[in-house]
C-alpha cells in the first residue's frame, strides 16, 4: 500500500493555515469535504472523533510529524490527506516540537486492517528523512503528490 492509494490529491494542503492541533484537524477534514470525499457527512462529528482519538495519546510522533486518525462510519473506504505547515502546529508531540507534516487518516469502522496498514505505511515512509525534508519545503499540491506517488521510492 502506497500513500498515494489513500491520500486524496484534491485535499492536499500545501500551506496549512491553522496554528493549533484542533484547528489543523478541522482544516484537514474540511479539505476532504471540499474534495467531495465526505458529501453527506457531519464534519463536526468527524473532527470530534479524531479529537477523541487524541485524548488516548498524541499522534504527534516526533520529528515534526503527526498522524491524526480515526475510524468513522461516514467513509466507505480509507481516505486521507496531508498538510504542510511552514510555521508549525502545536500538537503536544512526544518530543515537544511543533509539527510541520500532518497526515490525517479516516477509515470505516469495519476495516481495521486497512487502517493499521495505512498507519504503518505512513510511519515507514516518514523514516525517510530526505522525503520528510522535501515535503517540508514543498509549495504546491502537485509537488507533494509527486513525492507521494513515486517521486521518491520511500513513498511505496
Amino acid at each position: 500500500m502506497r500513500m498515494a492509494h489513500f491520500i486524496i490529491r484534491d485535499a492536499i494542503i500545501p500551506e496549512l493555515r491553522a496554528a493549533s492541533r484542533d484547528d489543523a484537524i478541522r482544516e484537514m477534514v474540511d479539505a476532504l469535504h471540499e474534495a467531495g470525499q465526505l458529501p453527506n457527512a457531519d464534519c463536526d462529528d468527524i473532527v470530534r472523533a479524531v479529537l477523541r482519538r487524541e485524548t488516548l495519546g498524541t499522534t504527534g510522533i516526533g520529528q515534526n510529524i503527526a498522524i491524526p486518525h480515526s475510524r468513522h462510519p461516514a467513509v466507505g473506504q480509507l481516505i486521507g490527506t496531508i498538510a504542510i505547515s511552514k510555521k508549525g502546529v502545536s500538537f503536544d508531540s512526544v518530543d515537544g516540537e511543533p509539527v510541520h507534516v500532518l497526515v490525517l487518516l479516516i477509515s470505516p469502522p469495519d476495516r481495521p486492517g486497512d487502517h493499521l496498514r495505512a498507519l504503518e505505511n505512513v510511519v515507514h515512509c516518514f523514516r525517510d528523512e530526505p522525503l520528510v525534508k522535501a515535503l517540508k519545503v514543498s509549495t504546491s499540491r502537485d509537488e507533494i503528490w509527486r513525492l507521494l506517488d513515486g517521486g521518491n521510492e520511500a513513498a511505496q
